[in-house]
């Protein structure tokens, strides 16, 4: 799964990981240090190794610098290409719903907070971050991955409706 930030990836991929009986791997979970501290570059890399070292995984988040390593080893990628006011939306409610407060898909010591550079981020994705993003899944799919691009919100519960339990 990956998407703009507030698109709704995690919960997306909890939907598919139940519905699917699949081990679920959320990236965020796995990066991020207490205080939001960055993890180092060599050791989330060798991190993504071990964590997609299986056969069968769902896996959310966005983390571009590694997007390649990750879709050689899956073989679909869901794409959520979400306008730029829902994801602004969606970053927007789950602040309200639970700041202060460490989301299930985040480790101990990152609560959910306001950061501007984060919404800046969010507000230029699809500018900044969808082209590399498109390039990626391009590549991906030339060499015979299956790429579902959903465009917003009732896409994601027709496709969570159609998949087979």
């Amino acid at each position: 799964m990956i998407g703009c930030s507030g698109a709704g990836k995690s919960t997306l991929a909890r939907g598919i990981a139940e519905r699917l009986g699949l081990p679920i791997i959320h990236l965020d979970a796995h990066y991020w240090k207490p205080g939001w501290v960055p993890g180092d570059m060599d050791d989330w890399i060798a991190r993504q190794e071990q964590l997609f070292a299986g056969d069968t995984w769902v896996a959310d988040g966005n983390f571009h610098s590694t997007l390649p390593y990750r879709c050689s080893r899956a073989d679909t990628v869901v794409f959520l290409d979400f306008p730029r006011r829902t994801c602004l939306r969606g970053v927007f409610g789950r602040l309200l719903r639970q700041y202060g407060q460490v989301r299930s898909d985040m480790p101990a010591g990152c609560p959910e907070r306001f950061d501007w550079a984060f919404t800046r981020w969010v507000w230029n994705f699809r500018r900044d971050a969808r082209p590399r993003v498109l390039d990626v899944l391009r590549d991906y799919e030339a060499r015979g991955g299956r790429v579902i691009t959903l465009l917003g919100r009732r896409d994601v519960a027709d496709f969570l409706r159609d998949l087979p339990s």
